[in-house]
């Protein structure tokens, strides 16, 4: 692999420096990071991946450094979920000019994320192991729904503040996210399996583009939308935003062309999509605003945008500069100030399954007391790790709302499986795993699933959730005594006050008991 500091940039690359943009942060998340801290957002998508360097400045967010490359991530994709080694390796190349940017940048203040294409690649396929090595920093790999919750976050900092509901649509290389929602706070979202990357190669493979291919691609395109178009239609939204590349490359062409005074309206697309079979190639499209590298997906995108438009009667949007890179800096900025929207996602499941929240608390108080004292033989300083148990002692209940037996699966089934606003794709697998594992056999084969860089740290989180759990089954809420707790490498030592156990012998029991599933799953248990 090449050396990130004596790679020139490819002649893909494009790069912005400069104050240009400098969007309003919403009141809520602007109120106490430094001035001149600086927030990087890495958005490793379909067609292109994007870099993006700001900071906070007297309650604005100043975009400072932008990076782009093309890399069209989802063209490599093959039939098994793998990726074709040279369209990895221009990733990984992408990815160390990159990361040589964000080499001196504390991982707390770098988000990377990975859309549609990751989330299809398979796992041993190992290659977000690779991207994170050739980057510097973690990946995470964000479900459909996610995605349109941050970019809706990064285009409504960007709209002029109003309470009108705004529908907004953003066409990615693998997916298309839409969402309504008003003011900050979207209320109806859905990603929809159709990008301008994998439109293009379905239809317009062969490089000819003809009125029966174009036709085929925007039937398609409607029958995706057809299981939401009604909800959307009847949500009440008064304008349409568009946002990211293929929507920005549509609306320069149109207005270009003189096709569009402001943005793009259902007029323009017609005479857009009547220009292109005009053309009859995609290597042949010469419009004004195109360039040359988004040539052979154009077509692809607007087939969906006009799939879009018809479906749910869009007669103009505009355009929005901003997006999912956005939409992570405004998420930094906002877990930075300690308003995480996971807590608030957190606190809607519990609410909604009818959890016994107190006795889950105290569940959360002991996890946490006996996280405190194995943070440092048990390695566990990390500064998500606190949390994570927190959110898995406060849901590990979740499943009783479909059946007491066997809730521990149900809850998990739960969380894997839930659109969790807030939360990456591994941090529900690793939840998942902590509250199939807080009772009955640990289980292995749950945590051999999870990716390795977490493996190892879930499995002790977990055994430390399993003795709360214990220590807490007698759901009284009077307290208990505060054991200490130390470990020898992977055996547990629990001392108690001196006669406790013996007042408490139904206690003891259940301790046995656990010492022997800890000792099937790799862990020992001495207690007194």
């Amino acid at each position: 692999m090449a050396d990130p500091a004596a790679t020139a940039p490819s002649a893909a690359a494009t790069a912005e420096v400069g104050p240009a943009d400098t969007p309003d942060v919403a009141p809520e998340v602007a109120r106490a990071v430094d001035a001149g801290d600086t927030l990087a957002a890495v958005d490793l998508g379909s067609n292109s991946f994007h870099l993006l360097v700001a900071r906070m400045d007297g309650g604005t967010l100043q975009v400072i450094d932008r990076h782009k490359e093309m890399v069209r991530l989802g063209e490599g994709l093959t039939s098994d979920k793998h990726l074709r080694e040279d369209v990895a390796e221009r990733a990984l190349a992408c990815l160390e000019r990159m990361g040589q940017r964000l080499k001196d940048m504390p991982p707390k203040r770098v988000r990377a994320v990975g859309t549609n294409t990751l989330r299809q690649i398979r796992p041993e396929a190992h290659f977000v192991e690779r991207a994170e090595l050739a980057l510097g920093h973690p990946i995470e790999v964000i479900a459909g729904r996610e995605e349109a919750r941050l970019i809706y976050l990064g285009v409504s900092h960007g709209l002029a503040i109003g309470d009108e509901k705004r529908l907004v649509i953003d066409i990615g290389g693998g997916s298309t996210e839409v969402i309504v929602g008003q003011g900050f706070q979207p209320t109806l979202r859905e990603s929809l399996h159709m990008g301008c990357v994998s439109m293009a190669r379905r239809f317009f493979g062969n490089d000819k583009i003809t009125a029966k291919q174009m036709d085929k691609a925007e039937l398609y395109g409607a029958l995706e939308v057809r299981p939401v178009r009604e909800l959307f239609r009847q949500s009440g939204w008064a304008t349409a935003t568009g946002s990211s590349g293929t929507i920005k490359s549509i609306a320069a062409v149109v207005m270009a062309e003189g096709w569009s005074e402001d943005g793009i309206t259902a007029e323009s697309l017609g005479r857009l999509r009547a220009a292109i079979l005009d053309a009859g190639k995609a290597s042949a499209l010469d419009f004004k605003g195109l360039s040359e590298r988004r040539r052979p997906v154009f077509a692809g995108g607007v087939a969906v945008l006009r799939a879009l438009f018809s479906s749910l009667a869009i007669e103009h949007m505009r355009v929005s500069d901003q997006a999912l890179r956005e939409g992570l800096i405004y998420e930094m900025v906002g877990r930075l100030e300690h308003e995480d929207v996971r807590e608030r996602t957190v606190a809607t499941f519990s609410r909604r399954f009818d959890v016994d929240q107190a006795h889950a608390a105290r569940v959360k108080e002991t996890a946490l007391h006996l996280l405190a004292q194995l943070r440092e033989p048990w390695q566990l300083s990390h500064p998500d790790y606190a949390p994570m148990l927190g959110w898995a002692a406060e849901l590990h209940e979740i499943g009783l709302a479909v059946s007491h037996s066997h809730y521990q699966k149900h809850g998990a089934y739960l969380i894997g499986n839930a659109d969790l606003s807030g939360f990456t794709r591994q941090e529900q697998q690793v939840l998942a795993a902590l509250i199939l594992g807080h009772r009955r056999k640990l289980p292995i084969d749950a945590f051999l699933q999870l990716p390795s860089s977490v493996r190892y740290c879930a499995r002790r989180l977990c055994v430390i959730l399993r003795l709360a759990v214990l220590l807490r089954r007698g759901r009284s809420p009077d307290g208990i005594p505060e054991p200490d707790l130390g470990a020898d490498g992977d055996t547990l030592l629990l001392r108690f006050p001196d006669g406790w156990l013996d007042q408490h012998p139904l206690t003891r029991l259940e301790l046995e008991e656990e010492a022997a599933r800890l000792l099937a799953g790799g862990f020992g248990l001495e207690f007194g």
